[in-house]
Protein backbone atom coordinates (compact mmCIF):
# COMPACT_ATOMS: atom_id res chain seq x y z
CA UNK A 1 0.00 0.00 0.00
CA UNK A 2 2.83 2.38 0.86
CA UNK A 3 4.43 1.89 -2.21
CA UNK A 4 1.24 2.31 -4.21
CA UNK A 5 0.90 5.99 -2.38
CA UNK A 6 4.09 6.81 -3.66
CA UNK A 7 4.12 5.91 -6.89
CA UNK A 8 0.55 7.89 -7.02
CA UNK A 9 2.37 10.95 -5.65
CA UNK A 10 5.27 10.57 -7.98
CA UNK A 11 2.72 10.66 -10.72
CA UNK A 12 0.64 13.71 -9.36
CA UNK A 13 3.89 15.21 -9.12
CA UNK A 14 5.30 14.30 -12.74
CA UNK A 15 1.80 15.83 -14.02
CA UNK A 16 1.87 18.92 -12.05
CA UNK A 17 5.51 19.90 -13.56
CA UNK A 18 3.77 18.53 -17.12
CA UNK A 19 0.72 21.03 -17.13
CA UNK A 20 2.88 23.73 -15.36
CA UNK A 21 5.77 23.09 -18.76
CA UNK A 22 3.02 23.07 -21.15
CA UNK A 23 0.75 26.14 -19.78
CA UNK A 24 3.26 28.14 -18.67
CA UNK A 25 3.31 30.70 -21.65
CA UNK A 26 -0.21 30.63 -21.73
CA UNK A 27 -0.20 31.71 -18.00
CA UNK A 28 2.11 34.66 -18.52
CA UNK A 29 -0.02 35.72 -22.05
CA UNK A 30 -2.81 35.68 -19.80
CA UNK A 31 -1.08 37.38 -16.97
CA UNK A 32 -0.29 40.45 -19.13
CA UNK A 33 -3.42 40.77 -20.36
CA UNK A 34 -5.12 40.70 -16.19
CA UNK A 35 -7.19 37.36 -16.95
CA UNK A 36 -7.02 34.45 -14.49
CA UNK A 37 -5.79 31.10 -15.15
CA UNK A 38 -8.53 29.66 -14.88
CA UNK A 39 -9.63 30.54 -18.76
CA UNK A 40 -6.43 28.98 -20.28
CA UNK A 41 -7.80 25.94 -20.99
CA UNK A 42 -11.29 27.63 -22.66
CA UNK A 43 -8.93 29.78 -24.86
CA UNK A 44 -7.35 26.82 -26.20
CA UNK A 45 -10.11 25.05 -26.40
CA UNK A 46 -12.62 27.38 -28.32
CA UNK A 47 -9.77 27.98 -30.74
CA UNK A 48 -9.73 24.19 -31.53
CA UNK A 49 -13.37 23.85 -31.94
CA UNK A 50 -13.56 26.99 -34.03
CA UNK A 51 -10.83 25.39 -36.58
CA UNK A 52 -12.69 22.17 -36.60
CA UNK A 53 -15.73 23.64 -37.84
CA UNK A 54 -13.80 25.38 -40.69
CA UNK A 55 -12.32 21.78 -41.49
CA UNK A 56 -15.91 20.00 -40.94
CA UNK A 57 -17.83 22.05 -43.46
CA UNK A 58 -14.74 21.94 -46.55
CA UNK A 59 -14.74 17.67 -45.68
CA UNK A 60 -18.48 17.56 -46.07
CA UNK A 61 -18.46 20.04 -49.39
CA UNK A 62 -15.66 17.27 -50.65
CA UNK A 63 -18.12 14.24 -50.01
CA UNK A 64 -20.72 15.93 -52.54
CA UNK A 65 -21.44 12.94 -54.08
CA UNK A 66 -24.48 12.42 -57.41
CA UNK A 67 -27.90 12.07 -55.77
CA UNK A 68 -29.53 12.61 -58.96
CA UNK A 69 -29.28 13.28 -62.74
CA UNK A 70 -32.13 14.78 -64.94
CA UNK A 71 -33.06 12.94 -68.04
CA UNK A 72 -31.63 14.35 -70.81
CA UNK A 73 -33.98 16.57 -73.23
CA UNK A 74 -35.26 16.02 -76.93
CA UNK A 75 -33.64 19.04 -77.46
CA UNK A 76 -30.07 19.54 -75.52
CA UNK A 77 -29.03 22.57 -74.91
CA UNK A 78 -26.22 24.43 -72.77
CA UNK A 79 -27.82 24.93 -68.80
CA UNK A 80 -26.33 28.56 -68.57
CA UNK A 81 -28.14 29.59 -65.03
CA UNK A 82 -29.67 27.59 -62.58
CA UNK A 83 -31.86 28.38 -59.33
CA UNK A 84 -33.61 26.57 -56.87
CA UNK A 85 -37.44 28.30 -54.98
CA UNK A 86 -36.88 30.21 -51.58
CA UNK A 87 -38.78 27.42 -48.93
CA UNK A 88 -41.41 30.29 -48.45
CA UNK A 89 -44.42 28.18 -47.99
CA UNK A 90 -42.60 24.33 -47.40
CA UNK A 91 -39.20 23.73 -45.14
CA UNK A 92 -37.69 23.13 -48.08
CA UNK A 93 -37.27 24.15 -51.81
CA UNK A 94 -39.21 22.20 -54.52
CA UNK A 95 -38.07 23.51 -57.88
CA UNK A 96 -35.54 23.96 -59.85
CA UNK A 97 -35.38 26.54 -62.82
CA UNK A 98 -32.75 26.67 -65.49
CA UNK A 99 -32.02 28.81 -68.30
CA UNK A 100 -30.97 27.21 -71.69
CA UNK A 101 -29.24 28.08 -74.75
CA UNK A 102 -32.13 26.84 -77.17
CA UNK A 103 -34.16 29.98 -75.21
CA UNK A 104 -36.21 28.06 -72.72
CA UNK A 105 -36.44 27.93 -69.28
CA UNK A 106 -36.99 24.33 -67.95
CA UNK A 107 -38.24 23.83 -64.48
CA UNK A 108 -37.57 20.21 -62.69
CA UNK A 109 -38.86 19.06 -59.07
CA UNK A 110 -36.21 19.63 -56.76
CA UNK A 111 -36.37 16.21 -55.28
CA UNK A 112 -36.54 14.29 -57.93
CA UNK A 113 -34.76 16.50 -60.80
CA UNK A 114 -37.79 15.43 -63.14
CA UNK A 115 -39.07 17.48 -65.50
CA UNK A 116 -42.30 19.59 -65.11
CA UNK A 117 -42.58 22.11 -68.03
CA UNK A 118 -40.32 24.39 -70.00
CA UNK A 119 -41.54 28.55 -71.11
CA UNK A 120 -39.69 29.47 -74.67
CA UNK A 121 -38.63 32.93 -74.59
CA UNK A 122 -38.26 33.17 -78.32
CA UNK A 123 -37.54 35.33 -79.96
CA UNK A 124 -35.25 37.16 -77.40
CA UNK A 125 -32.26 35.39 -75.45
CA UNK A 126 -32.78 34.53 -72.02
CA UNK A 127 -30.28 36.39 -69.41
CA UNK A 128 -30.50 34.58 -65.76
CA UNK A 129 -33.24 32.67 -64.05
CA UNK A 130 -34.69 33.85 -60.44
CA UNK A 131 -37.64 32.74 -57.85
CA UNK A 132 -39.38 35.05 -56.32
CA UNK A 133 -38.26 34.96 -52.32
CA UNK A 134 -42.17 34.92 -50.86
CA UNK A 135 -43.68 33.12 -53.29
CA UNK A 136 -42.07 29.54 -54.72
CA UNK A 137 -43.95 29.66 -57.61
CA UNK A 138 -43.04 32.69 -59.31
CA UNK A 139 -40.16 32.73 -61.44
CA UNK A 140 -38.50 35.56 -63.51
CA UNK A 141 -36.15 35.77 -66.66
CA UNK A 142 -34.05 38.50 -68.38
CA UNK A 143 -34.52 38.93 -72.17
CA UNK A 144 -32.46 40.03 -74.89
CA UNK A 145 -35.48 41.48 -75.84
CA UNK A 146 -35.54 44.15 -73.48
CA UNK A 147 -37.93 43.11 -71.43
CA UNK A 148 -37.76 41.05 -68.20
CA UNK A 149 -40.59 38.39 -67.85
CA UNK A 150 -42.65 36.41 -64.67
CA UNK A 151 -44.12 33.15 -65.28
CA UNK A 152 -46.25 31.64 -62.96
CA UNK A 153 -45.81 27.75 -62.91
CA UNK A 154 -49.61 27.28 -61.10
CA UNK A 155 -50.80 28.26 -64.39
CA UNK A 156 -51.44 25.86 -67.05
CA UNK A 157 -50.35 29.08 -69.57
CA UNK A 158 -47.03 29.14 -71.61
CA UNK A 159 -46.99 32.81 -71.64
CA UNK A 160 -45.51 35.41 -69.34
CA UNK A 161 -48.08 36.58 -66.54
CA UNK A 162 -46.21 39.75 -66.32
CA UNK A 163 -43.64 41.60 -68.60
CA UNK A 164 -40.99 44.69 -67.43
CA UNK A 165 -40.49 46.61 -69.93
CA UNK A 166 -37.20 48.51 -71.29
CA UNK A 167 -36.51 51.12 -73.48
CA UNK A 168 -36.29 50.31 -77.46
CA UNK A 169 -32.91 49.82 -77.63
CA UNK A 170 -32.41 47.90 -74.05
CA UNK A 171 -31.11 44.85 -74.37
CA UNK A 172 -31.06 43.09 -71.30
CA UNK A 173 -27.82 40.56 -69.99
CA UNK A 174 -28.17 40.50 -66.62
CA UNK A 175 -30.36 40.67 -63.25
CA UNK A 176 -31.88 40.40 -59.97
CA UNK A 177 -34.87 40.82 -57.62
CA UNK A 178 -34.46 42.07 -54.24
CA UNK A 179 -35.10 40.35 -50.88
CA UNK A 180 -38.60 41.73 -50.46
CA UNK A 181 -39.70 41.14 -54.12
CA UNK A 182 -40.52 44.72 -54.42
CA UNK A 183 -37.71 45.69 -56.60
CA UNK A 184 -36.50 44.10 -60.22
CA UNK A 185 -33.36 45.70 -61.85
CA UNK A 186 -31.72 44.79 -65.36
CA UNK A 187 -28.17 46.06 -66.59
CA UNK A 188 -28.17 46.35 -70.30
CA UNK A 189 -25.57 46.11 -72.72
CA UNK A 190 -23.86 49.20 -74.45
CA UNK A 191 -25.86 50.62 -76.80
CA UNK A 192 -23.47 53.55 -78.52
CA UNK A 193 -22.19 55.45 -75.65
CA UNK A 194 -25.15 54.23 -73.11
CA UNK A 195 -25.45 51.71 -70.40
CA UNK A 196 -28.11 51.38 -67.88
CA UNK A 197 -29.16 49.96 -65.03
CA UNK A 198 -33.20 49.49 -65.18
CA UNK A 199 -35.92 49.53 -62.22
CA UNK A 200 -39.41 48.18 -61.64
CA UNK A 201 -41.86 48.07 -59.07
CA UNK A 202 -42.31 44.10 -59.16
CA UNK A 203 -45.54 44.25 -56.20
CA UNK A 204 -49.11 43.75 -58.04
CA UNK A 205 -48.37 40.72 -60.48
CA UNK A 206 -51.62 39.84 -62.65
CA UNK A 207 -52.53 36.68 -64.36
CA UNK A 208 -53.22 38.54 -67.19
CA UNK A 209 -50.20 37.98 -70.05
CA UNK A 210 -50.93 41.08 -71.81
CA UNK A 211 -50.10 43.06 -68.49
CA UNK A 212 -46.88 45.58 -69.00
CA UNK A 213 -45.08 47.63 -66.51
CA UNK A 214 -42.79 50.51 -67.60
CA UNK A 215 -39.40 51.05 -65.45
CA UNK A 216 -39.08 53.25 -62.30
CA UNK A 217 -36.14 54.72 -63.72
CA UNK A 218 -32.63 54.25 -64.68
CA UNK A 219 -28.72 54.32 -63.43
CA UNK A 220 -26.83 55.66 -66.34
CA UNK A 221 -23.83 57.34 -65.03
CA UNK A 222 -21.70 54.51 -62.96
CA UNK A 223 -20.84 52.16 -65.93
CA UNK A 224 -19.35 52.71 -68.43
CA UNK A 225 -19.40 49.14 -70.61
CA UNK A 226 -22.04 46.12 -70.58
CA UNK A 227 -23.28 45.39 -67.18
CA UNK A 228 -22.65 41.59 -67.05
CA UNK A 229 -23.93 40.72 -63.55
CA UNK A 230 -26.49 42.28 -61.07
CA UNK A 231 -26.67 41.14 -57.37
CA UNK A 232 -29.30 42.12 -55.02
CA UNK A 233 -28.23 41.95 -51.02
CA UNK A 234 -29.18 39.05 -49.35
CA UNK A 235 -31.45 40.62 -46.62
CA UNK A 236 -30.63 44.29 -47.21
CA UNK A 237 -33.63 45.04 -50.07
CA UNK A 238 -32.23 48.21 -50.71
CA UNK A 239 -28.29 47.55 -51.24
CA UNK A 240 -27.43 45.79 -54.70
CA UNK A 241 -23.92 45.13 -56.72
CA UNK A 242 -23.79 45.49 -60.15
CA UNK A 243 -20.29 44.40 -62.23
CA UNK A 244 -19.04 44.97 -65.84
CA UNK A 245 -16.66 44.92 -68.47
CA UNK A 246 -14.90 48.02 -67.76
CA UNK A 247 -13.89 46.19 -64.30
CA UNK A 248 -15.78 47.83 -61.78
CA UNK A 249 -17.97 46.81 -59.12
CA UNK A 250 -20.19 49.34 -58.32
CA UNK A 251 -22.58 49.01 -54.74
CA UNK A 252 -25.77 51.25 -54.64
CA UNK A 253 -27.97 52.31 -51.80
CA UNK A 254 -31.53 52.62 -54.12
CA UNK A 255 -33.11 54.08 -50.85
CA UNK A 256 -31.17 57.48 -52.18
CA UNK A 257 -32.84 60.30 -54.31
CA UNK A 258 -30.32 59.95 -56.64
CA UNK A 259 -27.66 58.13 -58.61
CA UNK A 260 -24.63 59.90 -57.55
CA UNK A 261 -25.96 59.83 -53.40
CA UNK A 262 -26.92 55.91 -54.43
CA UNK A 263 -23.06 55.28 -55.26
CA UNK A 264 -21.55 53.15 -51.80
CA UNK A 265 -18.30 52.56 -53.36
CA UNK A 266 -16.54 52.02 -56.29
CA UNK A 267 -13.89 48.68 -56.65
CA UNK A 268 -12.05 47.74 -59.71
CA UNK A 269 -11.47 44.44 -60.86
CA UNK A 270 -9.20 45.60 -63.27
CA UNK A 271 -10.78 43.41 -65.62
CA UNK A 272 -14.24 42.31 -67.42
CA UNK A 273 -16.41 41.05 -64.56
CA UNK A 274 -18.50 37.77 -64.78
CA UNK A 275 -19.40 36.92 -61.20
CA UNK A 276 -20.51 39.01 -58.30
CA UNK A 277 -21.51 37.83 -54.85
CA UNK A 278 -22.07 39.32 -51.18
CA UNK A 279 -20.28 37.73 -48.40
CA UNK A 280 -19.07 37.68 -44.79
CA UNK A 281 -20.90 38.49 -41.34
CA UNK A 282 -24.18 40.20 -41.86
CA UNK A 283 -23.43 40.46 -45.56
CA UNK A 284 -20.66 43.19 -45.74
CA UNK A 285 -18.48 42.03 -47.77
CA UNK A 286 -18.09 41.87 -51.66
CA UNK A 287 -16.26 39.28 -54.42
CA UNK A 288 -16.05 39.27 -57.94
CA UNK A 289 -14.46 36.90 -60.41
CA UNK A 290 -13.74 38.25 -64.07
CA UNK A 291 -13.74 36.77 -67.62
CA UNK A 292 -10.01 36.08 -67.21
CA UNK A 293 -10.71 33.68 -63.77
CA UNK A 294 -8.79 36.39 -61.62
CA UNK A 295 -10.59 37.05 -58.39
CA UNK A 296 -10.95 40.22 -55.90
CA UNK A 297 -12.50 40.42 -52.78
CA UNK A 298 -13.36 43.57 -50.68
CA UNK A 299 -14.57 44.34 -47.42
CA UNK A 300 -17.05 47.47 -47.35
CA UNK A 301 -17.23 47.91 -43.97
CA UNK A 302 -13.85 49.50 -43.92
CA UNK A 303 -15.09 51.94 -46.48
CA UNK A 304 -15.47 54.41 -43.60
CA UNK A 305 -12.12 53.64 -41.76
CA UNK A 306 -8.64 53.95 -42.63
CA UNK A 307 -8.13 49.94 -43.29
CA UNK A 308 -7.76 49.34 -46.98
CA UNK A 309 -10.91 47.16 -48.43
CA UNK A 310 -9.24 44.40 -50.38
CA UNK A 311 -9.38 41.50 -48.66
CA UNK A 312 -7.60 39.86 -51.63
CA UNK A 313 -6.72 39.75 -54.76
CA UNK A 314 -5.06 37.01 -57.29
CA UNK A 315 -4.51 37.83 -61.12
CA UNK A 316 -5.20 34.60 -62.38
CA UNK A 317 -6.76 31.57 -60.30
CA UNK A 318 -5.49 28.87 -62.27
CA UNK A 319 -1.65 29.90 -61.49
CA UNK A 320 -2.26 30.74 -58.05
CA UNK A 321 -3.89 27.52 -57.00
CA UNK A 322 -2.28 24.27 -57.75
CA UNK A 323 -4.47 21.33 -58.20
CA UNK A 324 -3.43 17.31 -58.52
CA UNK A 325 -4.86 15.71 -62.03
CA UNK A 326 -5.95 17.93 -64.75
CA UNK A 327 -5.67 21.24 -63.31
CA UNK A 328 -7.74 24.13 -62.98
CA UNK A 329 -9.23 25.48 -66.67
CA UNK A 330 -12.27 28.23 -65.18
CA UNK A 331 -13.73 29.28 -62.22
CA UNK A 332 -17.78 29.21 -62.49
CA UNK A 333 -18.77 31.20 -59.45
CA UNK A 334 -18.52 31.66 -55.66
CA UNK A 335 -20.16 30.05 -52.48
CA UNK A 336 -20.69 31.52 -49.60
CA UNK A 337 -21.43 29.04 -46.16
CA UNK A 338 -23.41 31.62 -44.07
CA UNK A 339 -23.20 29.22 -40.92
CA UNK A 340 -19.80 28.92 -40.98
CA UNK A 341 -18.67 32.12 -42.17
CA UNK A 342 -16.46 30.83 -45.01
CA UNK A 343 -16.24 31.72 -48.58
CA UNK A 344 -15.99 29.24 -51.38
CA UNK A 345 -15.16 29.44 -55.07
CA UNK A 346 -16.39 26.89 -57.94
CA UNK A 347 -14.36 25.59 -60.80
CA UNK A 348 -13.61 23.17 -63.41
CA UNK A 349 -12.18 21.15 -66.08
CA UNK A 350 -13.06 20.87 -69.90
CA UNK A 351 -13.73 17.16 -69.38
CA UNK A 352 -16.43 18.09 -66.55
CA UNK A 353 -14.88 18.10 -63.28
CA UNK A 354 -15.76 20.31 -60.62
CA UNK A 355 -13.13 21.75 -58.60
CA UNK A 356 -13.84 23.29 -54.73
CA UNK A 357 -11.64 26.24 -53.24
CA UNK A 358 -11.60 27.57 -49.72
CA UNK A 359 -11.22 31.60 -49.64
CA UNK A 360 -8.88 33.47 -47.23
CA UNK A 361 -7.11 36.84 -47.04
CA UNK A 362 -3.92 34.39 -47.43
CA UNK A 363 -4.83 33.01 -50.56
CA UNK A 364 -6.89 29.99 -52.07
CA UNK A 365 -6.51 26.06 -51.34
CA UNK A 366 -7.97 23.05 -52.71
CA UNK A 367 -10.62 21.68 -50.79
CA UNK A 368 -11.97 18.99 -53.22
CA UNK A 369 -12.66 17.90 -56.56
CA UNK A 370 -16.18 16.59 -57.85
CA UNK A 371 -15.88 14.02 -60.70
CA UNK A 372 -18.13 11.19 -62.48
CA UNK A 373 -20.81 13.66 -62.92
CA UNK A 374 -20.43 15.78 -66.28
CA UNK A 375 -18.31 15.15 -69.48
CA UNK A 376 -17.71 18.65 -70.66
CA UNK A 377 -17.69 22.13 -69.62
CA UNK A 378 -19.73 23.17 -66.25
CA UNK A 379 -21.53 26.30 -67.04
CA UNK A 380 -24.12 26.92 -63.68
CA UNK A 381 -24.61 26.18 -60.53
CA UNK A 382 -26.60 26.28 -57.45
CA UNK A 383 -26.23 26.26 -53.54
CA UNK A 384 -29.08 25.13 -51.83
CA UNK A 385 -28.42 25.79 -47.90
CA UNK A 386 -31.03 24.40 -46.47
CA UNK A 387 -30.33 20.73 -47.28
CA UNK A 388 -26.14 21.71 -48.14
CA UNK A 389 -26.66 20.91 -51.71
CA UNK A 390 -25.23 21.69 -54.98
CA UNK A 391 -26.75 21.55 -58.13
CA UNK A 392 -24.69 21.95 -61.57
CA UNK A 393 -25.21 22.25 -65.13
CA UNK A 394 -23.21 22.57 -68.28
CA UNK A 395 -22.29 21.90 -71.82
CA UNK A 396 -23.45 18.22 -71.45
CA UNK A 397 -26.81 19.00 -70.83
CA UNK A 398 -27.14 17.29 -67.77
CA UNK A 399 -28.38 18.68 -64.52
CA UNK A 400 -26.89 17.26 -61.89
CA UNK A 401 -27.80 17.10 -57.70
CA UNK A 402 -24.99 16.48 -55.69
CA UNK A 403 -25.81 15.95 -51.89
CA UNK A 404 -22.74 14.92 -49.16
CA UNK A 405 -22.11 11.08 -49.36
CA UNK A 406 -25.15 10.09 -51.66
CA UNK A 407 -24.98 7.22 -53.79
CA UNK A 408 -26.24 7.46 -57.49
CA UNK A 409 -28.72 4.35 -58.59
CA UNK A 410 -27.33 4.43 -61.87
CA UNK A 411 -23.77 5.03 -62.02
CA UNK A 412 -23.60 4.66 -66.46
CA UNK A 413 -21.73 8.39 -66.76
CA UNK A 414 -23.78 10.10 -69.51
CA UNK A 415 -21.37 10.53 -72.78
CA UNK A 416 -20.25 13.89 -74.31
CA UNK A 417 -22.99 15.84 -75.55
CA UNK A 418 -21.25 18.85 -76.69
CA UNK A 419 -23.53 20.67 -78.73
CA UNK A 420 -22.42 21.92 -82.31
CA UNK A 421 -24.24 24.27 -83.07
CA UNK A 422 -23.80 28.59 -82.11
CA UNK A 423 -24.65 29.18 -78.82
CA UNK A 424 -25.57 33.01 -77.41
CA UNK A 425 -22.70 35.61 -77.99
CA UNK A 426 -22.83 36.51 -74.46
CA UNK A 427 -21.80 32.85 -73.48
CA UNK A 428 -18.47 32.53 -71.78
CA UNK A 429 -15.37 30.93 -73.83
CA UNK A 430 -13.42 29.38 -71.52
CA UNK A 431 -9.94 28.43 -72.09
CA UNK A 432 -9.40 24.64 -71.70
CA UNK A 433 -5.73 24.41 -72.33
CA UNK A 434 -4.21 22.80 -69.55
CA UNK A 435 -1.57 25.71 -69.64
CA UNK A 436 -2.55 28.72 -68.36
CA UNK A 437 -2.88 31.59 -69.91
CA UNK A 438 -0.51 34.35 -68.33
CA UNK A 439 -1.56 38.04 -68.03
Amino acid sequence: IFLSLQQDVIAGFLYAILILVVFHPVVDLIDNFNLTYKYAPLIIIRAAFEMTAVEKIEEQLASLRIAKRSVLSEEPAYLLDIDVSKPAQSESSRFVAVSCSNKSIRLYKRETLNFLREYSSCPGILNGVRFAHTCDSVVFSACSDGTVKCWDIRLATQKAVQIFSGYPSSVFISFDINCSDVIICAGTEKVEKDTFLVFWDARGITNCASATKEPLGVYSESHNDDITKICFHPVEPNLVVSGSTDGLVNVFDINKDNEEDALLSTCNSDSSVSFIGWSGKAYKQVYCITHDEGFCWWDIAQLDTEEPITLLRVLDVRDAVCVEGDGLHYLVGGLYHEKEDKLFLIGGTSRGNIHLLSCGTAGLSPVGTLCGGHSATVRSFCWNPTDEALLTGGEDAQLLLWKPGAVERSLAKKASMKIASSVQKRVRVHNSSLKSRKK
